[in-house]
């Protein structure tokens, strides 16, 4: 059995079978669906239900609140269909949709910025223009490998795309990041994906909150909105275990001694020794530091648990859920945990 389901700002219908999520079926027919997890923890899929019934598997509610849900919103990712349904995608008001590309990049860089993070460049070599708003990520496909997601770390006006790769121990990919890539190999790539990208239309105050490899998307955004409003008011946190994890700390020092609107605040969660940085967590050094947020965007990438501390913060700051773009950093187990829930 079949259930129809109708897109309104997507102008199209598809039909999903029973015991599908709306997502995957709306990528199945080739929709352009705005997705991160697949799992019921970004919050990237989430949409109106204007009419009829789906039942939602277990999700975080950091993804979706429970208020969110009694207005009548659901993640698409965890909704499947028990009658026919009229949908619709949120719209902030800036929703950009680019095409979604097949490349193939050859690496042309490697820097081992940190001990368990390598930054990787590449050259598109076929199936260009790439397209893309700071804050997204590609999927990439190394040698003969799964695909893993990593965010883009440069503007979209350079010509080299960057990616930070942290390496997971025992895992099935970075390992061969860190060991074995090698300039001029070749990389496939697929994107641009997510919705936790810059929203250049607002022209208010920048929170930007990056953990660990999460500082790649970071960069973009900073690097863009510095580029696009050189006056514009923007405070960075960067979150780390121990200083060994610091990387780029001076360029972000340069630029804040360049641009007085820009602060960048680096913060230590496991300091090795005495230390002159700040330490503790990243939501409890920015509640010390901020007051009032109503009318800020925020943008947070890193891992999962960092992400929902900090937005859970930011929203007791003033933030409103809405402006809070984030994009939690989840392993492939931690992927596959939530869809055995």
């Amino acid at each position: 059995m079949k259930y129809k389901v109708t897109i309104r700002n997507k102008e199209k219908s598809i039909e999903v079978a029973m015991g599908h999520t709306i997502l995957q079926s709306a990528l199945d027919h080739g929709i352009d669906f705005p997705h991160g997890c697949k799992s019921g923890n970004c919050g990237a899929c989430k949409s109106i239900l204007h009419s009829g019934n789906v039942e939602m598997s277990p999700y975080s509610e950091y993804a979706l609140t429970p208020e969110e849900n009694k207005r009548g919103l659901i993640l698409a990712c965890r909704s499947v269909p028990w009658s026919n349904c009229d949908i619709s995608l949120l719209d902030d008001g800036e929703t950009i949709v680019h095409a979604t590309r097949l490349l193939e990049c050859e690496v042309v860089n490697l820097i081992q910025i940190t001990h368990d993070i390598k930054i990787v460049r590449m050259k598109i070599k076929n199936g260009g223009p790439y397209e893309f708003t700071p804050g997204q990520y590609a999927s990439l496909k190394f040698s003969n490998l799964p695909p893993r997601d990593f965010s883009m770390a440069n503007t979209p006006d350079t010509d080299e795309l960057e990616f930070h790769i942290r390496l997971l121990p025992g895992g099935t990919v970075t390992p061969h990041v860190k060991n074995e890539l090698k300039t001029g190999d070749i990389v496939k790539l697929q994107g641009p994906y997510g919705t936790a990208y810059f929203r250049e239309n607002h022209s208010g105050r920048i929170i930007a909150v990056g953990g660990g490899s999460g500082l790649a998307p970071i960069k973009s955004i900073i690097e863009q909105a510095l580029e696009m409003d050189a006056k514009r008011s923007i405070l960075f946190y960067f979150g780390v275990r121990s200083e060994r994890d610091l990387y780029w700390e001076n360029k972000f020092m340069t630029l804040a001694q360049t641009h007085e609107n820009f602060t960048f605040t680096p913060v230590l969660s496991q300091p090795e020794r005495f230390t002159s940085y700040r330490t503790g967590f990243l939501s409890d050094t920015i509640s010390e530091d901020l007051h009032d947020l109503d009318g800020s965007k925020a943008y947070i990438a890193g891992p999962p648990v960092m992400v929902e501390s900090v937005v859970n913060e930011l929203k007791k700051l003033g933030i409103r859920r809405e402006d809070c773009h984030a994009d939690a950093f989840y392993t492939e187990s931690e992927k596959k945990n939530m869809e055995l829930k």
